[in-house]
Order: structure tokens, then sequence, then C-alpha cells
């Protein structure tokens, strides 16, 4: 959701806020945003601001709104990453060899259980509300600040790259830990009973730099993901919802094909992530490696090794099928808690 509150010229003071706020919120009879709730610039008739939230659309909001969107993205789509987690392995047990997502996802329930493909869910929930926060407000204050600097007042595909990188930057460093976690307790045969015991044996067996040691190949895939994901999104926006409105559809839409696009073209990348997260055992003895495999250049070079070109797309489809949800869940709910927080917040300072 984008609320824009260009002014024009002839109004001022609280006048003007109060005008601005009241047609912010403005619905239609069915309860959408009014096509009307824009305000255009007396001195630019028919150009209309560029999705600029009112002051009113507090740092809390951005943050609240992207902890509620992260929580959900992963715990809805949760068991398909558990499937594409395990369709990433290089040399899987016989008994996890799967031929496609939907089959995988069956099968594990059918022999493992119904709650195996919830396995380590509830680090990740620990993790993605603040990570999520910290990513949402940091691209919206990035995209505006750069915006206005690369191209004022309008849409720039260049800052919206650069905003969700650097977002990136901060999401991962919060959620590293408990992907490595994540991903050891999705594995078939996983020997931890749960994520505190996990998280204890990988400190005394592995210690603290475990934790973090895909954290630069976390960023090397996610820094693109990002970039190609938020730039995706704002594109498809532009097409689908030129006045950046509040359209559930269109959010859902954008995020699906944004999720879609980025996923395709960063899956060799996160094949690399999975390997230095769960060391897999059969995989270190194939290549002969005794102790730990560190690095992106040696997971590249161990995933050709074991499966040539075709290694790096391993689970491409479990990635995909994913990440087209989770990116539309998480537009979704963050474009409408912030349309509902800041609608809230401009209802209460807008005169009775």
């Amino acid at each position: 959701m984008e609320l824009s509150c260009g002014v024009a010229g002839g109004r001022s003071g609280q006048s003007a806020t109060a005008t601005a706020a009241a047609t912010a919120v403005a619905t239609t009879p069915g309860g959408g945003p009014a096509s009307s709730g824009r305000l255009m610039d007396a001195d630019s008739p028919g150009e209309e601001d560029y999705e600029s939230l009112p002051p009113s659309a507090s740092l809390g909001t951005h943050m609240t709104a992207g902890a509620v969107a992260g929580v959900l993205e992963h715990t809805v789509m949760y068991p398909m990453d558990s499937v594409k987690t395990r369709m990433q392995s290089l040399q899987p047990d016989p008994k996890a060899r799967y031929s496609g997502a939907f089959e995988a996802l069956r099968t594990i329930v059918q022999t493992e259980g119904v709650w195996r493909p919830l396995r380590g869910i509830n680090v990740t929930v620990v993790g993605a509300g603040p990570a999520h926060a910290l990513y949402f407000a940091c691209y919206e204050k990035m995209k505006r600040t750069l915006s206005d600097i690369i191209h004022h007042r309008g849409n720039s595909h260049l800052a919206n790259g650069i905003a969700g990188s650097m977002a990136t930057l901060l999401h991962d460093g919060v959620m590293n830990p408990a992907e490595v976690v994540k991903q050891r307790m999705q594995m078939y045969n996983s020997p931890y009973k749960s994520v505190l015991e996990c998280m204890r044996t990988v400190y005394r067996t592995e210690g603290l730099g475990a934790f973090y040691r895909s954290y630069t190949t976390q960023l090397t895939m996610n820094i693109p993901f990002q970039a190609i994901h938020f730039i995706t999104y704002e594109f498809m926006q532009e097409w689908w919802n030129p006045h950046r409105q509040y359209s559930p559809g269109t959010h859902v839409m954008s995020g699906a094909v944004a999720g879609a696009v980025a996923a395709a073209a960063t899956t060799p990348l996160d094949v690399c992530k999975t390997l230095l997260n769960t060391q897999e055992n059969m995989v270190l003895t194939s290549v002969n490696v005794s102790g730990h495999l560190s690095g992106m250049a040696n997971a590249f070079r161990t995933v050709y090794q074991l499966g040539g070109v075709a290694g790096y797309f391993k689970g491409v489809q479990a990635r995909m099928l994913y990440q087209m949800p989770s990116t539309a869940i998480a537009w979704s709910v963050y474009e409408f808690f912030k349309y509902l927080l800041t609608k809230r917040e401009l209802e209460k300072r807008s005169p009775s």
C-alpha cells in the first residue's frame, strides 16, 4: 500500500494536512481504496506524487507490518521449505530421493509422520519477526532516500535494487543462525530431537562460527535475490497498479511473480548455502573433506564435482513453489498492515 499526500501549493498548515489525510484514507463504497485518494500537485496537474507516505507512517508501522508479514511468510509455506532443503541434498539417503516437490511432501508425511515437515519451525518464527521488521523498515527508508537522489519524486529501479540489497544485510545478520538450525532439523534422519539440542550440539562441536559459516554465501545469494525481487515487484506494481493504491490482488500477483523470478535466478547459490548449512556427511566423505566445508568457492566446486551443472539447480521446482506463495503472502500481508496502521495513525491525527 502506498498513500499519497501531495498537497496543492495554495493550501497550508493544518487545513492542508487534514485534507491530505482525509483524502488518503478515502475508500469506495465497496470498501476498497478510492481512485481519487491521491492529490495532484497544482503546479503539475495530471502528475501524481510517487508513493510518498504521509509523515504518520512511522518506523514502527513498517517494522510491525514487516514482522507480521515475515512470520506468516515463513510459517505458512514452511512444509515446502522443508521439501526444498531435502531436494537440494547432493547425495541423499536412498529413502530420501524424491521425483517431485509434492511427491516428496507426501512421502515425508506418510513415512515420517504428519508433523515432520514442520520440524524447526519454532526457531524460524523467532528469527523471522525481528529479521523482517528490520528488512522492510530499512527498505522503505532507503528506497525513498535513494529515489529522491537518483530520480526526484519518481520511481527508480536502481534505488529499489540498492535498497533491497542494503535491507538484506540486516535481515541475514539476524536470520542466518536460525537458518543453520532450521535446515539441520529439516534434513532426513536429522540426529537432533529439538531446536535447543541442535543449537547446543552445533555450538559444542563446531563453535559459534558454525552459525555464520554460510553468512557470506547467504549474502552472496540474497543480495541478488532481493535486488531482483524488489525490482520485479516494483516493476509489476507499475504495470498492474500504476496509481499505487492499496490493491490486494496486485500485491499478491506482483509478489508471486517477483518471488518466482528471483528464486529461479538464484537457485545455484541456494544449493551452495544449503550444503554449507547442513554439512552433509556423505558429501564431505565423497570429496575427502576432513572437518567442515567452508566458503562459497569450495561449495561451488563441490556441487559441480558431484552434480555437474544440473547440481546447481537441484530443488529448483520446490524453491519456486515455495517462493511464489511466500513472497505473495509477505507483500499482501505487509501492504495490508501498513495500510491499516497508517490509516489508524492518520485518523488519530485528523481533527474530529
